[in-house]
């Protein structure tokens, strides 16, 4: 049964749409035409996967093509830049992890795009985060690798999907509460520094449990700690991290957001088709695969909710001097 509530805010969101919306455009005219979803990811990886769900939901909905484009590179700030310079018309948008939205303007002294500029739509999912190694590396557990990379500083290497990537720096916050040095090795996404964790080419990687879970499943990887306030249900017998290390935690999340000056009534429409498809039980099972965790907030709470991610990442790296020219 539809609550009365959520009755209420259709009937909002109908009302915005149809007295708000730039002039010339009614409310059954959104959408017309195919709507891209920029992802800032090469194809493979959860954020890529996740999009395309949801896409075709939407398709399905509004009888349009919804498209996924991968353009991947600068830790995902190459979509976001996509994303920010097209039409404020709702049919390009960017599925995004938190660095383009919440790292990169405090990271780089200048950016070709404005993250605050953004529009949030929603924040899609938040998905668990897991500390993963390869076989080779010698440590069974969390607190063996720990004391390994003290007494060997500057001998393990990590993967991540690019400098200021989220995976990069809460390697960093790892390091800096563990006392311990570890060598970074960057790529253009997470799906090649996986492969070269399988590879034993790298040997750590914080990576989403999603991606992770085959090759731990196929004892391919080992699975030392998982990122989360506390621990998984899918792995009760695996410690937190922040048993060892207290107060560490690193969850991942993905949003949605618009391109700058794109309006209201067209971003209230896109959040609440979003979360309707996060809601379809097809989708909700698709998503407990991943251990990911649906959100769907409408575009207030998306806008706090970043705001907070923000500041967060700032203090972390004001604290450890990452700035990057």
């Amino acid at each position: 049964m539809i609550s009365r509530s959520a009755i209420a805010r259709c009937l909002v969101v109908s009302i915005l749409v149809g007295t708000s919306l730039p002039r010339g455009l009614a409310a059954d005219e959104f959408p017309k035409h195919t709507i891209k979803i920029v992802v800032p990811v090469p194809p493979g990886p959860l954020l890529d996967v996740i999009p395309r769900l949801i896409a075709q939901k939407l398709s399905a909905k509004w009888g349009v093509a919804v498209i996924i484009e991968n353009r991947a590179g600068a830790a995902g700030d190459l979509g976001a830049e996509v994303v920010a310079k097209a039409d404020p018309d709702g049919y390009t948008l960017l599925a995004s992890p938190p660095a383009p939205l919440v790292v990169s303007e405090h990271l780089h002294s200048s950016l070709n795009f404005a993250p605050r500029a953004l529009v949030p739509v929603s924040v899609m999912v938040k998905l668990p985060t897991v500390l993963v190694a390869n076989p080779k590396v010698p440590a069974s557990n969390l607190q063996e690798l720990l004391a390994y990379a003290k007494a060997n500083p500057d001998k393990l290497t990590f993967g991540s999907p690019g400098v200021g990537s989220t995976p990069h720096l809460g390697m960093e916050r790892l390091m800096k509460a563990a006392g311990i040095r570890l060598v970074h090795v960057p790529y253009q996404g997470m799906a090649p520094a996986m492969n070269d964790l399988l590879g034993g080419h790298i040997d750590l990687m914080l990576d989403l449990y999603g991606n992770a879970s085959p090759g731990i499943q196929a004892r391919k990887l080992k699975l030392l700690g998982v990122a989360t306030p506390g621990r998984l249900p899918q792995e009760p017998d695996v410690p937190a991290i922040s048993e060892a290390l207290p107060e560490f935690d690193h969850v991942e999340w993905f949003a949605i957001v618009a391109p700058p000056r794109t309006p209201t009534p067209i971003v209230l429409m896109l959040s609440t088709a979003i979360a309707e498809a996060l809601a379809l039980p097809d989708v909700a099972a698709r998503l407990a695969d991943f251990a990911a965790i649906p959100v769907g907030s409408n575009p207030d709470a998306a806008a706090a909710f970043i705001q907070l991610e923000s500041a967060r990442w700032r203090d972390l790296i004001n604290a450890n001097g990452l700035k990057i020219n």
